[in-house]
């Protein structure tokens, strides 16, 4: 005799729409496993540190070098002016935003392997999205470092919403780091930390430094920002990291100082 009866496998969420936010919330609601909880993330700006040319880079990699004992790093890269040139090319070609988002990574690549070529003889390499996703940790015990893009994956399917991706290296890095369950994201740039205004604009007279504030009061302030707008609203929805430190990665010691666990640049708060 023949058993047609449907056979349930017992969920939360079994036959319920996912949209309803009473039934998600009691299994999404949970602190995720923290996969990497002693790894430390660092973004290092494209235009702000790549795109200096040796006078920023090599100062940066003996500063890396010299914290490989006492870290374990995943060192993502950003765009810099390079990427400006091709969103520039590519707007005036009515490229969609999700087209113009891969070849701003694929320069975040570029910065990546000049940065891993420098730390070669550490043993460190530059590696792509899939395996930092799969094969990270296999990787982070071969050797103390690995870098990566910083530039989120999303390419073709970019948000639409603007005409330039929004979602930047900082916003990858943050991401990444997250997911990872990392210790903590250090954004490296050429500022102190964020400011009132813009410390090299016309302003830079009354701009002073912000200490420490969150992701929602930043969101809410208007002018340029040492880092992504995207950034922000991503942390609202962090699962891991609670915070993020924007430092200056051209003052020596500053990145040393931060990786251990001081405050050396502008605190940003995830509030989540």
């Amino acid at each position: 005799m023949t058993d047609n009866a449907i056979k349930h496998v017992a969920s939360a969420l079994a036959r319920q729409t996912l949209q309803d936010r009473s039934l998600t919330r009691p299994v999404a609601g949970v602190r995720p496993i923290r996969l990497l909880p002693w790894l430390q993330v660092v973004k290092i700006g494209g235009r702000s540190i790549m795109d200096r040319g040796a006078e920023a880079i090599l100062p940066i990699v003996a500063e890396i070098r010299a914290l490989l004992p006492e870290h374990r790093l995943l060192i993502l890269t950003g765009a810099g002016i390079r990427a400006r040139h091709v969103f520039g090319v590519g707007l005036d070609l009515g490229l969609p935003v999700g087209s113009l988002a891969p070849l701003a990574a694929s320069e975040a690549g570029q910065n990546g392997h000049i940065l891993a070529a420098m730390l070669s003889s550490e043993g460190v390499s530059y590696v792509e999205h899939p395996t930092i996703a799969n094969q990270l940790s296999l990787h982070l015990q071969a050797a103390r470092a690995v870098v990566g893009s910083a530039f989120p994956p999303y390419h073709h399917h970019e948000f639409p919403g603007s005409r330039i991706p929004p979602h930047r290296g900082d916003t990858g890095a943050f991401l990444v780091a997250d997911a990872l369950g990392a210790a903590g994201l250090t954004i490296v740039e050429d500022v102190d930390g964020v400011y009132t205004a813009d410390p090299n604009g016309p302003d830079a007279a009354s701009a002073k430094l912000i200490a420490e504030t969150s992701a929602s009061e930043l969101a809410k302030t208007e002018g340029t920002l040492p880092v992504d707008r995207a950034l922000l609203e991503v942390m609202a929805n962090a699962r891991n990291l609670t915070k993020v430190q924007v430092i200056n990665g051209r003052v020596p010691g500053r990145l040393t100082a931060a990786l251990r666990g001081e405050h050396v640049g502008t605190i940003i708060r995830a509030e989540a």
